[in-house]
């Protein structure tokens, strides 16, 4: 196995057509994630399933991400990515193609967890922003993705609940397959050829990301961390239009979709943090979100029966979750740039088994207690994060001072 020991951004410079034609294109995709969840109650009215049998399609689609972290974005440290997106590209519109035409929520679940499992470029596009910036601007640029990531999960909430509530919830993924066949043929023109730092076998790329966990304890701390807080967040949002079906809302997937453009803030949160990290350090940051997230769980404890506690508690948590993620994938991308995608996939595949369990214990909670069952869920895992992080930073101090 041999390595390249730096990656040289001058010689493919990340111009700002470049970063921008990443940041909307991490958009389309990742909103594919999240098309299901204000459609979830429409979907078990259709098909006559419980809320909660329903609710694995958003855990099982969470589950294909994690999975296609795991054994396709590492490809990008070994094959050309240009190749590799483009041809991931192909099962994404086949994906979107089979879960609007599935007739059983059998079916729906296995089209959505292949959709997940292909949807995974935004994390190609994250570790090749940090290898193609000039010093000192990863941190900026990297927001800068991730807010174009950001601003596709939340305005995918809005843009599904909408046009479902009019013309059906199968129109949602018919037409998001439209919009990313046209945005392919951009890609095709535009995205550059990066020639990958990896020489070696699909064995030897797969055990060097056990490799990088092993010496890397800020890797393996901040995987805990994103785990943790988008669990919390996974939560939230794949109860919130039960939540919102029931009094004293008695809403439709419009209103739940909306929500989502409330949550646009935390895309502001995500580009200050870029831009704060040079001068407070991703620690305090990491310590400051998640205060915001606990405290936006009590507010959906203590409010979420009104419009105004959701929408409040709903600010907070995307605003804490960004703070959070910006601060992790900064921190990380510091060392080793030539294995950025494989230090991206311990991080990512971590993060989205605890978005999938988040998932799953919030329809748990949801139905054995309803929404306050879900609000204490949010509080106890949000706790955990803050002790262990502050464990953590305290133990790196001690170990300093010796």
């Amino acid at each position: 196995m041999n390595e390249q020991s730096q990656i040289n951004a001058e010689n493919s410079p990340l111009t700002r057509g470049l970063l921008w034609l990443m940041t909307i294109g991490s958009g389309l995709v990742i909103a594919n994630l999240y098309y299901n969840q204000p459609l979830l109650s429409l979907i078990a009215n259709d098909l006559g399933e419980s809320e909660t049998a329903t609710s694995r399609i958003a855990m099982l689609t969470q589950l294909g991400y994690a999975a296609g972290l795991l054994f396709i974005v590492p490809l990008g440290d070994m094959f050309r990515r240009k190749r590799i997106i483009l041809t991931d590209f192909g099962f994404i519109l086949l994906s979107l193609l089979a879960v609007a035409l599935s007739p059983s929520l059998a079916m729906i679940t296995a089209a959505s967890f292949f959709l997940g499992l292909s949807s995974v470029i935004p994390q190609i596009f994250i570790p090749l922003t940090a290898q193609l910036s000039k010093p000192g601007e990863a941190p900026k640029n990297i927001a800068t993705v991730v807010t174009g990531l950001l601003t596709g999960m939340l305005l995918s909430r809005v843009f599904s609940g909408i046009l479902a509530e009019y013309i059906g919830w199968r129109a949602v993924y018919l037409t998001a397959m439209v919009v990313l066949f046209c945005f392919g043929i951009i890609l095709v023109v535009r995205l550059p050829e990066i020639q990958p730092a990896f020489r070696g076998t699909y064995k030897q790329l797969m055990g060097s990301i056990l490799h990088y966990v092993r010496i890397l304890p800020d890797l393996r701390m901040a995987a805990l961390r994103g785990a943790l807080t988008f669990g919390s967040f996974s939560m939230l949002w794949s109860t919130l239009a039960f939540q919102l079906n029931s009094p004293p809302f008695n809403a439709g997937s419009d209103v739940a979709g909306a929500m989502g453009l409330i949550g646009v803030l935390g895309a502001v949160a995500a580009n200050i943090t870029g831009r704060l990290i040079n001068r407070y350090g991703q620690n305090i940051l990491l310590t400051v979100g998640a205060c915001v997230l606990l405290f936006s769980w009590v507010i959906f404890g203590v409010a979420g029966s009104t419009y105004a506690g959701l929408i409040t508690g709903i600010i907070l948590l995307d605003m804490g979750q960004q703070t959070m993620n910006v601060s992790n994938q900064s921190l990380i991308f510091k060392t080793h740039p030539e294995a950025t995608n494989r230090i991206n996939t311990a991080y990512m595949v971590t993060f989205f088994i605890g978005g999938a369990a988040g998932t799953f214990v919030g329809g748990v909670a949801w139905g054995m207690y309803g929404w306050k069952g879900v609000a204490v869920s949010g509080i106890i895992i949000i706790l955990v994060c803050l002790f262990a992080h502050l464990i953590y930073v305290s133990m790196k101090k001690k170990k300093r001072n010796r």
